[in-house]
């Protein structure tokens, strides 16, 4: 698609559903926001502009047009309101969300990891010491990306961006080319343990997914359900353990490397490991910075703020050097994360406000009556899941059907929301193992060669069903144990 395509299709969207009639039983004025949200979510799946200028494109016009779609005719009537106003203090509103705040923290930490070198001193560490068989070599990759997922919310960062050069050179020494027969020998196997890995870490931290955090947000406002980092990992460890000793394993029987051992790995790591020199003072600095973060995550919740924890790290980097103001203005991705997410928030807390969430909801909830409680939410998880063949961004997703989801969920009688917030919540990682263009490194292993397109849906396929199967066999159980 060309990019005047990309720009037209949103305006078109937003412009033919804004035409519609207004469905029975809804004001007009919730509908004509819909109409807008609808066009911005396009518009983050067809990403004809970066996310952050979507969204703020979104909100300026949402805050022109505010008489007509954001504010109830009651609300008008009252002399004192002064809708150009509350128009403006909605549109930034999510710039003052400690969400948001802490996200932009998150990819700090991210920064941090680039500049000293550290993320790739311990995927080297691991590939050299683990190299020496393919299926070790596979479990290497699992807990380089384990160990880095903590403090680095962007996994296109993590895996794209550290993990992905490390493994890249790996293949190359065994012969197994990209685009080649020879793929097969050892390089698909490492690329798909390393998606299929960082698909369950995402989900397995808090902090490891950026829209997590925005989940968090959206569920607190949609259904005042507070969730911790520790009530968050402790919720998905055994599913996250169990699927990080599989993925390598199940990986090496159904899409098998044809070498299984060899010494080119843990050499080559060596002379790279060499070249780096002595561990760092900066390196050893964010060591101490980053444990100091979980410890206070972990165990501090009550006494300090996880965004205040988030900027207390950032201050300390900055005033120890590991990285210098200048580093962090010239980081795009955080400010581009920073006023997407912003703007998101603003507009799904707008949908919720204008009544249309609760209006969906209503008419969603009218056929799931007859279900039971449980079997009701194990069915609306799985269509959150599955629906995600539709979107081309794990945020685009959340924005638009968390919240929905939600508000089908409060409108069953009997289910047990926090357990099904959380259950929504703990998808959002690992469904980005389902197609090419599911989550931000896919795009990635994708293009690297070693995994042919068809080989990439069937195995996208198997490990989607896997991943939810484990999510629902093993975490139900233990969150009803926990609980």
């Amino acid at each position: 698609m060309n990019l005047r395509l990309k720009i037209l299709t949103p305006i078109m969207v937003a412009l033919g559903l804004a035409l519609l009639p207004t469905p029975e039983n809804l004001a007009p004025h919730a509908w004509y926001f819909f109409a807008i949200f609808a066009g911005v979510i396009v518009g983050l799946m067809l990403e004809p502009l970066p996310g952050g200028a979507i969204g703020m494109i979104g909100v300026t016009l949402v805050s022109l047009l505010a008489p007509w779609v954001l504010f109830a005719p009651q609300e008008l009537q009252n002399p004192d309101f002064k809708p150009v106003n509350a128009g403006i203090n909605w549109a930034v509103s999510g710039f003052s969300n400690t969400t948001v705040w802490l996200i932009f923290s998150a990819f700090m930490f991210a920064l941090g990891y680039e500049k000293t070198g550290l993320g790739r001193r311990i995927a080297l560490l691991l590939v050299n010491r683990m190299g020496r068989r393919t299926l070790t070599l596979g479990y290497a990759i699992a807990l380089a990306d384990t160990l880095l997922a903590p403090f680095t919310p962007s996994n296109t960062a993590r895996s794209g961006g550290t993990i992905y050069p490390v493994i890249r050179n790996l293949p190359t020494l065994y012969g197994s080319l990209p685009n080649d027969p020879s793929a097969r020998k050892i390089g698909s196997y490492i690329m798909w343990v390393a998606i299929a890995t960082t698909c369950v870490t995402s989900s397995m931290f808090l902090t490891a997914l950026a829209p997590n955090l925005l989940a968090l947000e959206l569920v607190r406002k949609t259904s005042s359900i507070s969730i911790s980092w520790m009530d968050w990992f402790e919720a998905f460890a055994p599913v996250g353990i169990v699927l990080l000793i599989l993925i390598p394993l199940i990986t090496y029987w159904i899409y098998p490397p044809e070498i299984r051992n060899g010494d080119e790995v843990p050499k080559w790591a060596a002379r790279e490991l060499s070249e780096m020199g002595q561990l760092s003072g900066n390196e050893l600095i964010l060591a101490v910075l980053v444990a100091l973060a979980l410890g206070l995550w972990i165990f501090a919740g009550s006494y300090i703020n996880a965004t205040t924890t988030g900027l207390l790290v950032i201050s300390l980097m900055l005033l120890s050097g590991v990285f210098s103001w200048d580093d962090m203005m010239k980081h795009a991705s955080a400010w581009n994360t920073l006023a997407w997410f912003a703007t998101l928030v603003a507009l799904a807390e707008g949908l919720n406000r204008v009544g249309f969430v609760k209006w969906f909801a209503d008419q969603v909830a009218v056929h799931m009556q007859g279900f039971a409680p449980f079997t009701a939410m194990v069915l609306l998880v799985m269509i959150f899941y599955v629906t995600h063949y539709l979107f081309a961004s794990v945020t685009a997703h959340v924005t638009a059907l968390l919240p929905v989801m939600l508000a089908v969920g409060a409108n069953i009688p009997g289910i047990d929301m926090q357990l099904f917030a959380l259950m929504l919540c703990l998808t959002l990682g690992i469904m980005g193992i389902l197609t090419p263009y599911a989550t931000g490194p896919s795009p990635v292993y994708f293009g690297s060669g070693y995994l042919p397109s068809k080989d990439y849906w069937r195995l996208g396929a198997i490990f989607g069903i896997v991943f939810i199967i484990v999510l629902l066999v093993v975490g139900l159980p233990w969150l009803a144990l926990i609980r």
